[in-house]
């Protein structure tokens, strides 16, 4: 992103801006908003949110200066937006289907609700970028592929975990170091079985404005397991193990613990993904070796220290206040920062939290009824765990006992858009579909009109 503030700066001296349309003004949708009143030549002109004052409040917490209109229609929203107003609705498809905007940003942390509103955002010639990546370790590879076809760009956001992650990858890859592991800070005591009513997490996630489904996520591990997850379908790297390692270490001692077991490490395989457990959050790092002579001199002289393994570490991720510099790259260079590969390299699937019984339904990321872990794909696929991004309503058919992976056989999984796209990639990735087939059935899928 070199320079990149000198094109938003000629942007804006030409009095044009780069029109972001939100979905999902919660947390981190309202921190765009006020992050991009910081910046030139850059706008958040509308907010969609099923709480239409919470998409209101968005605008007055971040200061937003002029008129906030509510609308319902496309033909609303770009009227308002032409007459230099900003606009909310309930409707993330009024979003999706307008004109007056350059790029969708995503950011609800709903699969089905992202999945959506990125096939309409194609269809409909808008660049997506997408913070919800619990959608896109679901389907990313084929939401970025339909997005190709459409010419237009897809993007994981920057700001988070896995897009700084990507962005060390990227140096290191371009150098020609040997990537052993890209990995982050867990920021959270690990309890696999805390739920959303804790008495203990219900009062801490009210002290840090959080939703308690939302801390639950970083606590029981799963929100790792899916960050992780699509560095690995980003770049091609692998959990070592299921779950991953996740042991203790410090900024000074990464480089140590994430080698190769014959050399003091914890991996049985180099190019993994991982996380550590210690003082790294906020940080992310990639791991990289040489056994070249000269380059490990010049190291040393750089205090990297003796190798053969090195640590690169950025120690910070600013979440949503980065995101809009991702929206900026993709309209004004054309560039995604970070998109998945055209096939899975890593699966997030669902592991009951209590034990479970027919009849039972599974509620969302971050509750009570499952914790997710990471594989990789074909393991996943072999054994037909349920991915996380379809857990949600599912009903269970059989017992399940607490700490058991959950199979697509043991629940009926609820006939959602994203199950729908779940199987169109699944048959994409095994060739059982022509391309023609699938963008008709996709153009369909995206096309739900608007009431």
């Amino acid at each position: 992103m070199i320079g990149l503030y000198k094109d938003l700066e000629d942007l804006a001296a030409k009095g044009k801006k780069v029109r972001i349309g939100l979905i999902g003004a919660g947390q981190m949708g309202t921190d765009v908003v006020a992050q991009t009143t910081m910046m030139k030549g850059v706008d958040v002109v509308i907010a969609a949110d099923i709480d239409l004052q919470r998409a209101r409040e968005a605008y007055r917490i971040g200061r937003v200066p002029g008129e906030v209109v509510d609308v319902r229609t496309p033909a609303e929203a770009d009227a308002a937006v032409r007459a230099g107003k900003h606009a909310v609705t309930r409707d993330y498809r009024v979003v999706t289907d307008m004109e007056q905007i350059d790029v969708v940003l995503e950011a609800t942390g709903v699969p089905e609700v992202g999945a959506g509103a990125a096939l309409r955002a194609a269809r409909r010639g808008h660049d997506i970028a997408m913070m919800n990546v619990e959608t896109d370790i679901t389907v990313g590879p084929i939401l970025n592929w339909y997005a190709r076809q459409k010419g237009v760009l897809y993007a994981l956001a920057a700001g988070d975990e896995p897009a700084a992650c990507k962005e060390i990858y990227d140096f290191a890859r371009a150098l020609g170091f040997t990537i052993v592991a890209a990995g982050k800070g867990k920021n959270n005591p690990l309890d696999r079985h805390a739920t959303p009513t804790d008495p203990a997490i219900v009062q801490e996630a009210a002290r840090r404005g959080l939703n308690p489904h939302m801390l639950v996520e970083f606590i029981d591990g799963s929100k790792t397991m899916i960050e992780m997850a699509a560095v690995s379908n980003a770049t091609g790297l692998l959990p070592d193990v299921r779950g991953m390692h996740g042991p203790h270490a410090t900024r000074d001692t990464l480089n140590r613990v994430f080698a190769l077991k014959e050399d003091g490490g914890v991996l049985e395989k180099i190019g993994v993904v991982d996380y550590g457990v210690g003082p790294i959050a906020p940080g992310v790092f990639v791991i990289v070796r040489t056994d070249h002579p000269r380059l490990r001199e010049a190291l040393v002289l750089r205090d990297m220290g003796d190798g053969p393994y090195y640590t690169l570490f950025r120690p910070y991720h600013l979440c949503s206040i980065e995101v809009p510099l991702t929206c900026a790259l993709l309209t004004l260079r054309r560039q995604s920062n970070m998109t998945p590969m055209d096939q899975l390299v890593s699966e997030v699937f669902a592991v009951a939290k209590r034990d479970l019984s027919p009849g039972d339904v599974l509620d969302g990321i971050g509750g009570t009824t499952f914790y997710s872990l990471i594989d990789t794909y074909e393991r996943a696929k072999s054994e037909c765990l349920l991915p996380i991004g379809l857990a949600k309503g599912a009903r269970v058919l059989r017992p399940i006992p607490k700490d058991q992976p959950i199979t697509c056989q043991d629940v009926d999984i609820k006939p959602t858009m994203i199950y729908r796209l779940r199987q169109l990639q699944d048959m994409w990735f095994e060739k059982r579909i022509s391309e023609n087939e699938l963008m008709q059935t996709i153009d369909q899928l995206a096309n739900e009109p608007i009431e």
